[in-house]
């Protein structure tokens, strides 16, 4: 059997964040180490810094994935709303891509899967289930521009680039990526 179909998929809202959290710093300190090592960005505790703002956030949702009672990885964001700024856009965008109601856009902040089960659609499953609680028209996300194998995994979901963006000035730079949620 594989992984994918011994996967137990749960669904967390806001409120779930507090009991989920640790395990969630957890799988990103795994899967992070590296860049963690060499880039204050991706340290620990700038992660759990933006995992409370992003928990704080209007509706925020995550799809936390187990295998065997194991954590293997997750995926999580926010909802968008009218006071929402794009700060960080380096390339211009249509003004009409840019517009927001409380719910044209999902802010997909994180999907990740732990090494030993990559590679087997979980991370696509962790997606898809989010999205399934979704009521926003449209999900974003962030890649870095320097990881085109994985923007080619998110044009292969359907998402589609619209510019570049460096969301804090000591952040990579990002290909910014959508997608209608179907």
């Amino acid at each position: 059997m594989d992984a994918a179909t011994m996967l137990t998929v749960t669904y967390c809202t806001a409120e779930d964040s507090p009991a989920i959290e640790q395990r969630l710093i957890a799988v990103y300190a795994e899967v992070y180490a590296a860049e963690a090592a060499s880039d204050p960005f991706f340290s620990i505790e700038r992660f759990t810094q933006r995992l409370h703002s992003h928990a704080a956030a209007p509706r925020w949702g995550c799809a936390f994935g187990e295998v065997g009672g194991e954590p293997v990885g997750y995926a999580y964001g926010f909802a968008r709303t009218t006071s929402y700024r794009w700060n960080g856009l380096v390339t211009p965008v249509p003004a009409e891509d840019l517009a927001e109601t409380d719910t044209r856009t999902f802010a997909l902040c994180e999907v990740m899967v732990r090494s030993p089960w990559r590679g087997s659609g979980i991370a696509r499953i962790l997606h898809d289930e989010l999205l399934s609680h979704r009521i926003e028209e449209r999900s974003h996300l962030l890649v870095e521009e320097e990881h085109p194998r994985v923007r080619a995994l998110y044009e292969r979901w359907g998402y589609r680039w619209m510019g570049t963006m460096q969301p804090f000035p000591d952040a990579p730079r990002y290909d910014s990526m959508f997608r209608p949620i179907c």
